[in-house]
């Protein structure tokens, strides 16, 4: 084959070059796209198809989401002996203790999930937006990586349209892992070059292959062409229109990547912020409602108020029904907060917990149709009311699809564009305990709560002027998109579920799921 050469900067600035041994593009903007929709590529993860050349931040969220504090603890205090052994030993070494500390004695199934439903989102958000432009070209897609199989598998597959993972494989006894890996290791070095090789054993082999450090070259030179991707900096990540899926759903508790600085952070905040946490959802409890506000801004919670707010039960004596878009259970109470009068609440469901610190009545529907309007029909009698019509969260900029119940039962709705800004933690979850919820948006050093009242709905756009229910709900979905700058989907409850769980969000007790 033909000299690889990878391009080094002198202290200058300028370019060299060095030979490794095997085809090379020289850089990336000259690289070809015609006639890539019938090769392969292969790539490596870190470093290459991702900007972060460590994996230690997805170690960390499997540490923490599916074993909790403590062991994300162990992990962090393990991070300096990973980082010693994998620059002075063994590349491979580094890593297994990675995997020891975050997976051993877990379920696979917790694994799973957070694979499934918290790690996409950070993926996304890492992908090399250079090497995803010459990856995405490729017909035939595979990621070659030391990382466990399992962890990269659902992004890999769901969002950047890889047709096969070949990785790291987590020994299993029992549904649980044991902290090893199966033979033949780590996938680093030779192994990966056997690994490749195994996998397209009397088959032709991928035509073009990325990698980004000096281990990598065995499996790239096994390739006709290939491409070591330089260190850079301030490379920018992929645009999320650019992936092969949008993601719409996904879990746990963490708002930003948890790099080693980060994830340091976030545990001595803990429980600085647990103890913060308490103290603002007292105040919002039994405060007063007209010095909620107040006592919100002091305590470092910023509540944005626009738009002017409809007197109560309305200008003609009826009640007002507000519909709210859904980002938190909190959206009730800080429509309250912001209209400086309680309201009631309609939930299809929530924890007791949340419900013995609501401020305001809270009222779970049973989801059936008949009773619930019945419900609905006898609380907007006592006074203004509050629902959100899309039945459970989202985080991302999208509105689900609404339930059109509320449409038939009140001509007085005022729509409400909720949203707020977290920095350290969500205050959702669908894996979790619901109970925590209002306790980690709280925990949030200065979270951000935006309330905004629309106009009210026009007679002429209501059921009572004819409009069918149907319709009334998706033109106020349009409207709260609108305003919020969000984008309207079909997507339900059971479709969030079924991404984030497997199931579809249906438990013994319906009032604990939401």
């Amino acid at each position: 084959m033909d000299s690889l050469e990878t391009v080094e900067q002198d202290s200058n600035g300028s370019q060299g070059k060095r030979s490794l041994g095997t085809n090379f593009v020289e850089t990336i903007e000259h690289w070809s796209h015609k006639g890539r929709e019938n090769q392969a590529v292969v790539s490596d993860l870190d470093g290459t198809l991702l900007r972060a050349r460590s994996s230690f931040s997805y170690f960390f969220l499997v540490a923490f989401e599916a074993g909790g504090v403590t062991r994300s603890i162990i992990l962090l205090l393990a991070a300096p002996l990973a980082w010693f052994l994998y620059h002075c030993v063994s590349e491979a070494a580094g890593i297994q203790v990675l995997i020891f500390f975050s997976c051993a004695g877990l379920k696979m199934k917790e694994i799973n999930l957070v694979a499934r439903a918290v790690l996409p989102k950070f993926y996304a958000e890492d992908l090399h937006s250079d090497t995803w432009r010459v990856f995405s070209s490729f017909g035939k897609r595979y990621i070659l990586t030391a990382n466990p199989r399992v962890m990269v598998e659902p992004f890999a597959d769901t969002y950047i349209g890889v047709d096969k993972v070949i990785g790291t494989e987590l020994e299993v006894i029992r549904g649980y892992a044991t902290g090893r890996v199966k033979s033949p290791g780590v996938l680093v070095g030779p192994l990966k070059a056997d690994a490749l090789k195994s996998e397209f054993f009397n088959q032709s082999m991928p035509d073009f292959g990325l990698g980004d450090r000096s281990t990598d070259l065995e499996f790239m030179a096994l390739c006709k062409e290939s491409y070591l991707v330089p260190p850079q900096k301030n490379i920018e990540a992929v645009a999320k229109e650019r992936l092969v899926k949008p993601i719409v759903f996904h879990d746990g508790r963490l708002v930003q990547r948890p790099t080693p600085l980060v994830a340091l952070l976030t545990i001595l905040w803990l429980p600085i912020g647990f103890g913060l946490a308490i103290i603002r959802v007292l105040a919002g409890s039994y405060l007063p409602t007209s010095w909620t506000l107040a006592a919100y801004t002091i305590l470092g919670v910023k509540v944005i108020v626009k738009g002017k707010p409809p007197p109560p039960r309305g200008g003609d004596g009826k009640s007002v029904l507000f519909v709210c878009s859904h980002r938190t259970l909190l959206d009730p109470i800080f429509l309250s907060t912001a209209l400086r009068r309680t309201v009631t609440a309609v939930t299809y469901s929530i924890s007791r917990l949340s419900e013995f610190l609501s401020p305001i009545k809270t009222v779970a529907l049973f989801r059936d149709r008949e009773r619930d309007a019945q419900y609905i029909n006898a609380l907007l009698q006592e006074g203004d009311l509050v629902i959100c019509p899309e039945g459970t969260t989202c985080r991302e900029p999208f509105l689900l699809r609404f339930s059109a119940l509320f449409a038939e039962l009140s001509d007085q709705i005022v729509p409400v564009a909720m949203n707020n800004r977290m920095t350290m933690f969500h205050g959702t979850t669908a894996r979790g305990w619901k109970g925590l919820d209002p306790f980690y948006f709280f925990m949030n050093p200065r979270p951000v709560y935006e309330v905004r009242f629309l106009d009210q709905l026009p007679h002429e756009l209501t059921c009572g002027a004819g409009k069918t229910a149907i319709e009334v709900a998706n033109h106020i979905q349009r409207v709260l998109a609108g305003a919020l700058g969000f984008q309207c989907t079909n997507f339900t409850r059971k479709d969030k579920y079924l991404v984030l769980t497997g199931s579809d969000g249906s438990v013994s007790r319906g009032r604990e799921k939401r």
